[in-house]
């Protein structure tokens, strides 16, 4: 076997796992920190910092569902590293932007880094290394998001404090555009292949072993499967990142500071956890939908506990562990069921449209859920959440007569 006695897919999804780490510490967990940089030394309202954060997101969504295309043309390698370089470049302009104009203006870099090292960039990474063991695979690369989330923001605002934006950009900038580069073109740009490998570290032969055939997409929006799962994962994200974006402000009164820092940990340290039971539960056979309603079920129990604890420390925390147990599989999961529904060819435009959908939706959910909030308090919000997430399963199970896993 060429390329080395071990199957390479590993080495692939740890590189995938880094690029995520870097991809959510810029473009999911930095434009808060962002936001908050900006609206102290700026003087700008709340408002015009949180609308460049939304154009961002909204960027980042249109590029996202043309990142299949970018990727046949130019290559995984290329929009990868350019996806680095643009964040990198980004952020610099982040904390250089001395009028509203120039800061809308970084999101014309900011927005296409996210797409290029998000989630649809992931699953374009990982997927053609593995078949049956995809689940474990995708949820190893995509804890490299979580791992962002819990390393990035502290860092940001460590260096910040020392160095200012400006030198924070530069510094964190490099070390993510250098490390990208590097794996980009050492690791991501083999293929099975050209390695003598097959999928899952199988024969090559074993490439072309039968699969349950998927029928083609022709037209997405008129496909069940597809709209359903659309709904699914915007659902589920809209939910997600409206009450996680004030989940924080509302702990502190109860908990202290501290403690809610702490519990943001723990909501991370549930998404991994989570992620990774989900990863070894979908195994082939799997309902891979049935699944996604189950994990969806469990985060409503932990938002109406949210709603319910009051003042108990304990209530406040298991919902916490509850609600974080889905937090991970929301971007992991619409590629997993992707797989199962769609012949192999559809996966990479599907995973693209999903992921786009899914982001153009989360861009206002802080916005909304804050109106909420501002209107009747936070019990009003947390039942707002669960009455999402409860559409969200029903779209999950709506698709589940014609798209049973057939990986």
């Amino acid at each position: 076997m060429r390329g080395g006695s071990g199957f390479y897919g590993w080495r692939v999804v740890w590189a995938a796992f880094t690029v995520a780490v870097f991809g959510w510490g810029f473009g999911f967990y930095g434009p808060p920190v962002f936001l908050q940089t900006v609206h102290e030394q700026r003087g700008w309202s709340v408002g015009l910092v949180s609308a460049a954060v939304t154009v961002h997101f909204l960027i980042g969504a249109v590029v996202v569902a043309r990142l299949a295309a970018l990727h046949a043309r130019f290559g995984l390698v290329a929009v990868t590293r350019a996806g680095a370089l643009a964040s990198a470049f980004g952020a610099l302009l982040w904390a250089l932007a001395d009028s509203p104009l120039l800061l809308f203006a970084a999101t014309l870099l900011t927005g296409p880094g996210w797409a290029a090292t998000g989630a649809a960039a992931i699953n374009a990474m990982v997927s053609p290394w593995f078949i049956r063991r995809r689940p474990a695979a995708l949820s190893a690369a995509f804890n490299g998001a979580s791992i962002g989330g819990i390393l990035l923001p502290p860092i940001w605002v460590g260096l910040i404090a020392a160095l200012g934006f400006p030198g924070a950009a530069v510094v964190v900038g490099t070390v993510m555009a250098g490390s990208v580069w590097l794996l980009a073109g050492r690791v991501l740009g083999r293929s099975p292949a050209g390695m003598g490998q097959a999928p899952d570290g199988g024969a090559a032969e074993a490439a072309s072993a039968p699969r349950a055939a998927a029928p083609p997409l022709a037209s997405p929006w008129r496909e069940r499967r597809f709209v359903t799962l659309v709904l699914l994962a915007s659902l589920t994200l809209f939910a997600q990142v409206g009450v996680i974006a004030h989940l924080f402000s509302l702990m502190v009164p109860v908990l202290g500071t501290q403690v809610a820092g702490l519990a943001a940990g723990l909501l991370t340290a549930s998404a991994i956890i989570g992620r990774t039971i989900m990863g070894r539960l979908m195994r082939p056979g799997a309902d891979r939908r049935t699944l996604a309603a189950g994990g969806i079920a469990v985060q409503i129990l932990g938002i109406l506990l949210l709603m319910l604890a009051g003042g108990e420390v304990w209530g406040l925390l298991l919902g916490i562990v509850l609600l974080g147990s889905g937090v991970g599989n929301a971007t992991s999961l619409p590629p997993l069921i992707t797989q199962a529904d769609f012949a192999p060819e559809d996966t990479a435009r599907v995973v693209a449209l999903v992921t786009a959908c899914g982001q153009a939706s989360y861009a206002f959910a802080p916005l909304v859920f804050g109106l909420l909030r501002e209107a009747g308090g936070a019990a009003p919000m947390f039942l707002a959440v669960a009455l999402v997430q409860g559409g969200a399963i029903a779209a999950a199970l709506a698709g589940c007569e014609r798209g049973r896993s057939r990986g």
